[in-house]
């Protein structure tokens, strides 16, 4: 298994931006398929965007053009910059990696968009 270490979260406004990051503990991370999911209590846990080890990226439709992910493939981590937060993002926000049969997670950190 990977460890994953988030930091990042908070208080915003609606309308505002946050940075997620997440370092992972491998010496293989490009070979690791990177993710943001995020969780609201209650509900199930859903897909904010992935990126591969060579920077192939995949979003949320309720996310495009407002959240960018990308990594440092050098540096073990993988960031998330939001923009144009809404309340409905509100949520604790996952990292994850998967490799083969590895599929590590975060503790999670928490996201308040406020109205």
């Amino acid at each position: 298994q990977v460890q994953l270490v988030e930091s990042g979260g908070g208080l915003v406004q609606a309308g505002g931006s946050l940075r997620l990051s997440c370092e992972a503990s491998t010496n293989i991370f490009r070979s690791y398929v990177m993710g943001w999911y995020r969780q609201v209590s209650g509900e199930q846990r859903e897909l904010v965007a992935t990126i591969s080890g060579g920077g192939s990226t995949n979003y949320a439709d309720s996310v495009k053009g407002r959240f960018t992910i990308s990594r440092d493939n050098a540096k073990s981590t993988v960031d998330l910059r939001m923009n144009s937060l809404k309340p409905e993002d509100t949520a604790v926000y996952y990292c994850n990696a998967r490799f083969l049969t590895i599929n590590s997670w975060g503790k999670g950190t928490l996201v308040t968009v406020s109205s």
